[in-house]
């Protein structure tokens, strides 16, 4: 089950009375819908509740909303304020709405998954989203930004804060919620499926972004209409160059590269230097199709991403956005444009621990059946 959500929540008084009427009018609409309706509560407060259910964003007080087949249960408390909560479920979206609520045919969309983030790195990224969007619809008067945040669990409360502010700046946000972990791929699709702009930004929540990023970003496809996949500048912590485009990979350069000590790895420089491009990527010069792009940031037509039907589900984490990127190069030109700047707080699976490897582990055997084995 997923479940859209939809607007920024704002708690209102009620009275007994009020309590009485609400519930009435939720029984007879449980009654009479096929889909059984559900109004949740973040604090806990008087209304139906789905169990289990983390909860999301309200809307003002509109009850016409649909949600999944659940079996609502009344929770009471004393709490004076509660806070009506839109659900709406995937398989009534289409038929409920004449559009779906990311459409914005010459705007941007941006998808974010999220598993129990880093809430300082999260805000940051919404933050630098924020000025980057406000810097893009300066050069762009009236073109419509929205973002999906995807959350697999954990979404913390405090960062509901930075997202209405990102709300309160002119990005129409959204936040899907209650499908549990689905995995990078199927989080960033459930966003991707909805997508009605005309450019969509796979995107990261530890990047920072350049005030300009989205604004050259766009320029650049806008004057190179046959590029299909963008790919920024990444710079680390430290704002020093990242290789992250890459050559089809061997089994021994994914090992050296994720698991081998620093004082080992030094002896596979030369053949690390070629898989990841080190003789072409660099701070000035446009590379044109590198086969392999970084998931962090993916700036994409929309056209071409909808034809690729997203990332491919069977991906929970790792490779999936190698897969993306050679299927996408078989349609359209993949460009890493440098101009476009961003930095990456992230780390490889090795220094995650025992469950990451076992993931990466999994998904490279799923790369590979699908692509080939290269071994040396």
């Amino acid at each position: 089950m997923r479940v859209l959500i939809d607007s920024v929540a704002t708690p209102f008084s009620y009275d007994a009375c009020q309590a009485a009427t609400y519930h009435a009018a939720w029984r007879r609409f449980v009654r009479s819908s096929d889909l059984r309706c559900g109004l949740c509560h973040a604090d806990s407060s008087m209304g139906f509740r789905w169990p289990g259910h983390r909860g999301a964003y309200a809307t003002n007080g509109n009850t016409s909303c649909a949600a999944a087949p659940v079996c609502a249960k009344l929770a009471l408390s004393s709490c004076p304020y509660w806070k009506f909560y839109q659900l709406v479920a995937s398989h009534s979206v289409e038929s409920r709405s004449s559009r779906s609520p990311l459409s914005c045919v010459e705007g941007l969309s941006v998808s974010v998954v999220t598993y129990h983030p880093d809430e300082a790195l999260l805000a940051r990224t919404l933050s630098s989203l924020g000025v980057a969007s406000n810097d893009l619809r300066k050069s762009r008067p009236g073109l419509s930004v929205s973002v999906c945040i995807v959350d697999n669990g954990g979404w913390p409360s405090t960062s509901s804060v930075a997202l209405a502010s990102l709300g309160k700046a002119g990005v129409e946000c959204h936040l899907i919620s209650g499908h549990g972990n689905v995995g990078y791929a199927r989080g960033h699709n459930l966003a991707i499926e909805q997508v009605r702009s005309r450019y969509h930004l796979v995107l990261n929540p530890d990047i920072d972004l350049g005030p300009e990023a989205l604004s050259q970003a766009l320029d650049f496809l806008d004057a190179h209409a046959d590029v299909g996949l963008l790919s920024p500048r990444i710079g680390d912590d430290e704002g020093r160059l990242q290789y992250l485009c890459r050559q089809y990979p061997a089994l021994l350069d994914l090992f050296v590269r994720g698991f081998l000590p620093g004082g080992i790895r030094k002896f596979f420089d030369r053949r690390l230097a070629r898989y990841e491009m080190r003789d072409r990527i660099n701070e000035t010069d446009i590379v044109w199709d590198p086969p392999i792009v970084s998931g962090c940031f993916m700036l994409f037509r929309t056209e071409p991403l909808k034809r690729l039907k997203g990332f491919d589900p069977r991906y929970f984490l790792y490779f999936e956005d190698y897969d993306l990127s050679l299927r996408t190069r078989e349609l359209t030109r993949i460009a890493y444009v440098p101009a476009v700047r961003v930095l990456h707080h992230g780390g490889g699976a090795a220094r995650k621990g025992f469950a990451h490897i076992r993931m990466f582990v999994a998904s490279a055997f799923k790369f590979y059946n699908r692509f080939g084995w290269k071994w040396l």
